[in-house]
């Protein structure tokens, strides 16, 4: 058996180092890495994409899978992916290329829709149509059409607004839709789908039942099932099931529960304006970041899967995705012996033919093309004759619009800022902004933070501000041409800004940043260009050179897999038994110690066995999201751990908890 020992949490947040004599890879090169799920060795780890994609919905049509989510006021919006193993992603385009009922859409009177805008995004397809159909604060339920998922989209208004709505085309022709929030409804649409069939709607469920909000609707096996997301009590995904469209449904509260892979949920927001309120991170909380609303889709080799989103802390809400295990009759995400829970790497879905690693989005942008890049989204509408691609060939160039603040600025450019950690840094030409114009590199949320230039005085200055703070730090500067960075850590949730007159040699301005998670514009922080005059008056222009954009870790793995080398587990005092990493294939791995190996009984027992290496003997290499070790025996699809009491060493755990107490992450280091 192993020694006892005590377990030390330690988090790797530093980028890799490169060996003494390297030479440290072109900026360029480092920008073209992107997150991606696919870890090159059949297996993937979530998210699958480490930047914000709320409110997922994943439809299966022959052997391509379709995607859509939330985008409330970015625009355009509902941006529309496939794939042909759930893992390896294209963008296709926008569904909603443009969302405007009135001022309150174009930043105007004072009027914003943050926290509003297009929602909870139901994706269908019927007869050769693509269907999705979206919530609008205020507004009807949005329908948009297509034959190709490409587009063009149609688009048009249902009768009644139906919150969080899911639909269902059902055997017989007839379409209906589950909606609402606690007190589930269901009715009957009516066939050009523009409202529901009188009589049809019916409440499926009272507040007490659990069932929450986020309903997806599905027919498997001759039995209807909606899937949802319930946060009372503690974020969970339960389940309902019923032989008729109408019910009675059976309720399963929980077919996934706690699982957020170990993140401590981090600072939330209590307010809404300053001086800002903000609960700090709590490790106490087993939920906080756990999945929830989502659903299942069906794979043609047979396979079923569910998909979810898990609030991630301040880079926003993230997709993933997991296998399902059919017990009972209900669709547990997790894996048998251990439902509910999933595990953060796994063996990705089969497919026909094996696929590339693929990215939907490119980052970095040199604004060479006279398009956007699909990754941009206006924040709210922009107006379209005050930007450009073409007017300054190579730069993309917004006219400085009046507005009190960077909150009310239009034309204000976004893309969704991803994890764990990234750089974005932006070249900037002030030399034609006006008086009393400000421009530069923003971190959208609520707080938020920016850093511009500014003219006062007809003088330049670089201007750090926290609004979190309410705090302004300049830094004159004699000439236009500026770089402008963030380094933004999603893990601690910490950012830090510099600046460089030279594109070379970077000076830090003004104080850490702490970046919060806030239900205020249901969004995470984005990465935004913008510029804007203070001065009641339009000014001057404002020109980007590009925005580079860098990520340490792209991978799903901090630290390689030390195949081939003696390791020992945990800290000083550690698992004292050096054992060899063995690669068994998929990322999975066996521990041996001279001729025995580390071996795991069907009760989670482990111990040394001289025996050949099989399924007892199989561990998933994994890491938490800060990236401490899990070893997921494939015996019993729980996680190793040393118990904190005893000190005994058991493969029982059903994962990581946020306070780290349960001894389920481990370090390890090379034995030389």
């Amino acid at each position: 058996m192993f020694a006892a020992s005590t377990l030390t949490v330690l988090i790797m947040l530093a980028a890799p180092v490169p060996p003494a004599g390297a030479q440290p890879e072109p900026r360029t090169e480092l920008s073209r890495r992107t997150w991606t799920p696919d870890n090159g060795n059949g297996t993937f780890t979530n998210p699958l994409f480490y930047d914000e994609f709320s409110d997922p919905d994943i439809i299966r049509v022959n052997d391509w899978f379709y995607l859509t989510g939330t985008t409330m006021h970015a625009m355009p919006g509902l941006p529309v992916l496939r794939s042909r193993d759930l893992v390896n992603w294209e963008f296709l385009g926008y569904a909603a290329e443009r969302l405007d009922f009135g001022p309150a859409y174009r930043l105007e009177d004072g009027k914003n829709i943050y926290g509003q805008g297009i929602w909870a995004p139901s994706l269908r397809f019927r007869n050769g149509v693509f269907y999705i159909f979206s919530n609008v604060n205020g507004r009807g339920t949005q329908i948009y059409s297509a034959i190709n998922p490409r587009g063009p989209w149609t688009h048009w208004e249902m009768k009644r607004s139906l919150h969080d709505l899911s639909v269902l085309f059902d055997d017989d022709g007839k379409a209906y839709a589950v909606w609402g929030h606690q007190d589930m409804h269901i009715a009957q649409l009516t066939d050009d789908l523009l409202d529901i069939v009188p009589d049809t709607e019916h409440v499926l469920f009272s507040k007490i039942d659990g069932m929450g909000e986020g309903a997806h609707i599905y027919k498997i096996g001759g039995r209807y099932y909606i899937l949802s997301a319930n946060y009372a009590g503690g974020f969970r995904m339960p389940a309902a099931r019923a032989s008729s469209i109408f019910g009675p449904y059976e309720v399963n509260q929980a077919i996934s529960k706690d699982e957020g892979f170990g993140m401590v949920g981090g600072y939330r927001l209590k307010n809404k304006q300053y001086p800002f309120e903000v609960t700090p991170p709590n490790p106490a909380s087993p939920d906080a970041t756990a999945m929830h609303q989502g659903g299942i889709v069906l794979t043609e080799a047979g396979e079923w899967w569910g998909f979810s989103m898990m609030d991630y802390n301040s880079v926003g809400r993230l997709l993933s995705l997991a296998p399902v295990t059919w017990q009972d009759g209900w669709p547990y995400f997790g894996l048998p012996g251990n439902l509910g829970r999933n595990p953060r790497t796994w063996v990705k879905p089969r497919a026909a033919e094996a696929q590339q690693v693929k990215t939907p989005f490119v980052r970095s942008d040199d604004f060479a093309e006279p398009v956007l890049k699909p990754i941009w989204q206006w924040n709210h509408a922009p107006v379209d004759d005050k930007w450009s691609l073409t007017e300054r060939p190579g730069f993309l160039r917004l006219h400085a619009l009046s507005a009190a603040s960077f909150w009310e600025a239009r034309n204000t450019l976004t893309q969704r800022a991803i994890g764990p950690a990234s750089t974005p840094t932006v070249a900037l030409d002030a030399s034609r902004l006006l008086e009393n114009d400000v421009a530069g590199l923003g971190l959208l949320n609520l707080p938020y933070a920016t850093l511009g230039v500014e003219k006062q005085g007809g003088k330049l200055s670089l201007v750090l501000f926290d609004q979190a703070r309410n705090q302004a730090t300049r830094v004159a500067i004699d000439t236009a041409k500026v770089w402008l960075r963030a380094d933004c850590d999603f893990l601690t949730e910490k950012a830090r800004f510099s600046y460089s007159l030279d594109g070379q040699r970077f000076q830090g301005i003004g104080d850490e940043f702490t970046m919060i998670f806030q239900l205020t514009t249901f969004q995470g922080v984005r990465y935004a260009l913008f510029a804007y005059n203070t001065g009641n008056q339009n000014g001057g222009m404002a020109d980007f050179a590009s925005i580079d954009i860098v990520q340490p870790n792209p991978r799903g793995l901090m630290r390689p897999i030390p195949y081939g080398q003696q390791i020992r587990l945990g800290a000083s005092a550690g698992l004292q038994t050096p054992t060899t990493v063995l690669d068994m294939g998929y990322g999975r791995i066996a521990l041996q110690a001279g001729p025995s190996y580390v071996t795991v009984a069907p009760d989670g027992s482990v111990s040394f066995q001289q025996v050949r290496p099989g399924v007892a003997q199989n561990f998933q290499w994994m890491e938490t999201p800060t990236g401490e070790l899990l070893l997921m025996s494939l015996a019993t699809n729980r996680f190793l751990r040393i118990d904190p009491q005893s000190g005994a060493v058991k493969a029982d755990s059903p994962g990581p908890a946020p306070d780290g107490k349960d001894g389920v992450r481990f370090t390890w280091t090379l034995v030389k």
